[in-house]
């Protein structure tokens, strides 16, 4: 059985991995990186449609970067990104009602919210969910009707016990970079071209199966057979993962990961001819109590001949079919319009209040041991809150 001895392996290279084996490679050491799939990227997940024209980009996953993600920004930077930076332009989100597409504005009713409005400042996001928090500044049927349905569609899944501190956390701003950008070809090919670094070694399609603790760091068993002696491990994968690997290591550990819950969305994203559609430009289309949470746009990059929209459904309502009848029926559009569609499950994680006390007691177990969590569950689930919690546990693992 072949075994090989490694100062540093990542498990998972989705934006978290691949960011704290950036910062490895900053330092001088050279990481193994494992990762299950035969694409690098996790939610960074972008698809080119085929047109006689050339590719035709949406995104499966993630779909928008900020000047307040500065660990990313970093990452960018080091790799020769920041040139190629595309301006998304700003259009509005519509809400679909029984009455059809409506301006989030238009919904509220603002005898409620001129009751409530007062209390925004004098409410503290911490210690409550988001139905707690967002429902008693803009008031409970403005939640119910307009505000619940645009932050399940932030989430990707129900929002109301969600923690309201674990969205919209501040951070600062690099001013000099655009506020919200792309990429040509999507956010995954930030992925890519940071995994392509020199020095930086991959293994995609392969798994692993199995990890027994060692005096001198761990062993890791893979889905090929071979085994892997590291030095330092680095779990970069969701909790129900994590905590299945940790189960025969530390099983205290591995029962405050289980209760971490993780949801499934199913995203399909199609593409048609632009003058097929009657529909405004838009950033995307929020679902009131509909099969889907939202249906995002290609539009804020537009193209002079095709849009394109990416549709994440709640899971298990409709199966294929009916899920390509629903995307017709939103957009307006005939059978033969769809010029081709894909589909991706994405995963993410499910926060409840009492999170922060769990990651405290995570944090204990890991503290002096060679083994690091990281991933977008932690403080919240955005790319950047993604990478801070990789920042700190690379700090951790590998103090200055």
């Amino acid at each position: 059985m072949n075994q090989k001895g490694v100062e540093l392996a990542v498990v998972g290279a989705g934006i978290s991995g691949l960011g704290f084996a950036h910062m490895s490679l900053k330092r001088g050491i050279k990481p193994l990186v494992l990762e299950t799939s035969e694409q690098v990227g996790g939610c960074l997940r972008s698809h080119c449609f085929d047109t006689p024209e050339g590719e035709f980009w949406t995104e499966l996953g993630a779909h928008t970067c900020y000047n307040s993600y500065g660990n990313l920004l970093q990452m960018l930077e080091d790799t020769g990104q920041l040139e190629s930076l595309l301006k998304k332009e700003k259009l509005p989100y519509r809400l679909l009602t029984p009455a059809g597409l409506k301006s989030i504005p238009s919904q509220l009713k603002l005898t409620e919210l001129l009751g409530v409005l007062p209390r925004l400042f004098r409410s503290e996001k911490a210690g409550h969910t988001v139905k707690e928090y967002f429902g008693g500044i803009i008031g409970e049927q403005n939640f119910q009707k307009v505000i619940g349905p645009a932050l399940d569609a932030v989430t990707c899944q129900p929002s109301a016990e969600f923690p309201a501190e674990a969205l919209f956390r501040k951070k600062p701003r690099r001013k000099e970079i655009l506020r919200s950008y792309t990429v040509a070809g999507g956010v995954q090919q930030f992925a890519d071209v940071i995994a392509a670094q020199s020095g930086l070694e991959i293994r995609t399609g392969i798994s692993v199966v199995g990890l027994d603790r060692l005096e001198s760091g761990y062993l890791l068993k893979l889905s090929d057979g071979s085994e892997i002696e590291a030095q330092r491990l680095v779990l970069a994968v969701a909790p129900d993962i994590a905590a299945t690997l940790l189960q025969s290591v530390n099983s205290e550990l591995a029962a405050l990961l289980s209760q971490v819950g993780v949801v499934d969305i199913e995203s399909v994203s199609v593409f048609c001819e632009a003058e097929k559609l009657s529909l405004e430009p838009v950033s995307g289309i929020i679902g009131q109590d509909d099969d889907f949470y939202s249906a995002l746009s290609r539009d804020p990059v537009p193209d002079t001949r095709y849009r394109g929209f990416t549709f994440h459904f709640r899971p298990g309502r409709l199966d294929e079919a009916g899920q390509l009848e629903r995307i017709r029926a939103v957009l307006g559009l005939a059978e033969q319009d769809l010029l081709a569609t894909i589909s991706k499950t994405n995963r993410l994680p499910a926060l409840r209040l009492g999170h922060g006390e769990r990651v405290t007691s995570i944090d204990r177990i890991l503290l002096n041991q060679p083994l690091a969590l990281t991933g977008n569950w932690f403080s919240g689930v955005s790319i950047e809150d993604s990478l801070v919690r990789s920042a700190t546990e690379f700090g951790r693992l590998f103090p200055a």
